[in-house]
């Protein structure tokens, strides 16, 4: 009986130490092929990002690369939304002049017109 029970446990011990190998294989391979995707996605980003910089030396981009490059368009992006705010004000400023302009010529129209 006793012997019975060991072969029992044994076979289950068994089939669970195949699951966890079977489920160990799937583990590894959706590992390497996370690794793939991660290597594809930075190539891609920075082929957008600076086309002459990925895939032209035949060296796999590394992440600090990736973060760099996307800090850098973020820099850029910054400054970009910085400039066209100052030249929004600029416009609205000469804007108001040119309104407040128009306005002088037109009670300057109208007095030249009751001279007359």
């Amino acid at each position: 009986q006793a012997e019975k029970e060991l072969k029992a446990a044994w076979a289950q011990q068994a089939g669970q130490l195949r699951e966890m190998g079977r489920r160990e294989r799937l583990l590894r391979s959706d590992v390497q092929q996370a690794g793939e995707q991660l290597e594809s996605f930075k190539t891609q980003v920075m082929q957008v990002c600076s086309p002459s910089a990925a895939g032209s030396t035949g060296k796999s981009v590394t992440e600090q690369q990736v973060i760099e490059k996307v800090r850098q368009i973020s820099d850029e992006n910054q400054q970009s939304h910085e400039r066209e705010k100052s030249l929004q004000k600029e416009l609205s400023s000469r804007l108001a002049k040119e309104r407040e302009v128009s306005a002088n010529i037109e009670v300057f129209k109208n007095s030249l017109q009751k001279l007359q």
